[in-house]
């Protein structure tokens, strides 16, 4: 049988080197990524903003997420600037924050833009919202699902949600 060579004490298994090797390789794994990662927006992007959003220290975690809640409510559903920003408004996909998980929205542009018109066949443009918690921040992404640009529709979403936030004392926007 192949074995390695132990310096202390002879030969090591081909089975205890192979053991060790795998259970190296999973803690690595499982220490460099942590538990609520949502992606990074693609170097260059034009169409997917990404932010840390930190509530007060003092906020329970429960409170951190009603806030959070309450601020995604608080956003108009016809959308902003006589819709021209998420004219199609918004719905909820699903809600994990109770349970440590992420809450992810939809928001779509009315469809009557030209854009809309010339290069989505008059359908409304998708973007999608995703809110992890990490650790006592929330990592937040909002991106568009097609095109290189958003002309700058994600950055004026989150800053509306954000103001809603900074106005309880949350940082990050």
């Amino acid at each position: 049988p192949i074995s390695l060579h132990r310096a202390s004490d002879g030969d090591i298994p081909r089975r205890e080197a192979l053991q060790t090797t795998l259970a190296s390789s999973l803690i690595v794994l499982s220490s460099s990524t942590p538990a609520n990662a949502i992606s990074q927006c693609p170097p260059g992007s034009n169409n997917c903003v990404r932010q840390t959003w930190t509530p007060p220290s003092s906020t329970a975690a429960s409170d951190a997420a009603s806030q959070l809640r309450d601020a995604l409510n608080a956003y108009p559903q016809e959308g902003q600037e006589d819709g021209k920003v998420d004219g199609g408004g918004y719905k909820v996909i699903s809600d994990d924050l109770g349970s440590g998980g992420a809450i992810q929205l939809e928001y779509r542009s009315s469809g009557k833009g030209t854009f809309a018109k010339i290069f989505n066949g008059g359908k409304p443009f998708v973007d999608d919202v995703v809110i992890e918690p990490n650790g006592t921040n929330f990592e937040v992404r909002s991106s568009s699902r097609v095109g290189d640009s958003d002309f700058g529709v994600n950055g004026k979403r989150l800053s509306y949600i954000g103001g809603v936030l900074k106005g309880k004392g949350w940082t990050g926007m």
